[in-house]
């Protein structure tokens, strides 16, 4: 199997992508610790799972919380972070809330630094390796969502930049770019009244029916997070429907 033996964090796993990659990983045969604050979401996942999985709370904006899920997922070595805890808030700039921008800021780029940094010493030793989710938000100007956006470069920049300082010790780091999946985040999260649609729809997916599933976006953290990826690291992938195409 693809991720035999394989130790593995994943993020986020209480729903959505997160789950998606939970159970994908696990059919792969990797031995995997989900991580949320949605404590009957994770119960929920691990039930979907082909095999038994750790099942460790934890709350992407407290920095303590990160480190004690990564000390848990670590405790017999760790080879692939998954992080895809993050959140989406819609907003016209001229009236969004400064408080949800430092928010958003804090859970979807300083926590995964944070995961990030806790995991590297763990992974240098397995020669390991780190999958971010990004959005399509990192790469083109999206309107009414500037703080997730901000948020989203962040974490390419963290992600290219870490590959860069760990390269020559054996950890790969990469991102995955999302564009619209049909998640509990997106479907419960709406761009606010009075919004230029034409804005907003410019960034639609061209392929027919182009939103994707989460078990798309798994996938692809399934072979970035295998051994069949060892000579990919610092990239982004776009995984959106035509999306950024044109």
């Amino acid at each position: 199997m693809l991720l035999e033996g394989k130790r593995v964090l994943i993020t986020g796993a209480a729903s959505g992508i997160g789950r998606a990659t939970a159970i994908r990983f696990a059919a792969e045969g990797a031995q995997v610790t989900i991580g949320d604050r949605n404590v009957a979401g994770l119960e929920e996942t691990a039930a979907m799972m082909a095999c038994a999985p750790i099942l460790q709370p934890f709350d992407a904006a407290d920095f303590d919380s990160c480190r004690k899920l990564v000390d848990v997922a670590a405790k017999d070595g760790l080879d692939v972070l998954c992080n895809i805890a993050g959140m989406l808030k819609w907003g016209r700039s001229e009236d969004f809330p400064l408080e949800d921008f430092e928010l958003l800021l804090k859970i979807n780029t300083s926590s995964v630094f944070a995961l990030c940094q806790a995991a590297l010493p763990y992974l240098v030793k397995t020669k390991g390796n780190i999958v971010n989710t990004a959005s399509t938000a990192a790469l083109q100007g999206i309107a009414y969502t500037i703080a997730y956006s901000a948020s989203k470069h962040g974490v390419a920049a963290i992600t290219k930049g870490l590959a860069i300082e760990f390269a020559s010790r054996g950890v790969r780091v990469n991102a995955i770019c999302p564009g619209h999946v049909d998640t509990p985040m997106t479907r419960d999260t709406a761009p606010p009244e009075g919004v230029d649609w034409a804005l907003v729809m410019r960034n639609a997916p061209k392929l027919l029916d182009g939103a994707c599933a989460p078990e798309d976006i798994a996938e692809l953290f399934a072979f970035l997070g295998s051994d069949r990826a060892r000579k990919i690291t610092g990239a982004l992938f776009t995984v959106d429907g035509g999306q950024l195409a044109g």
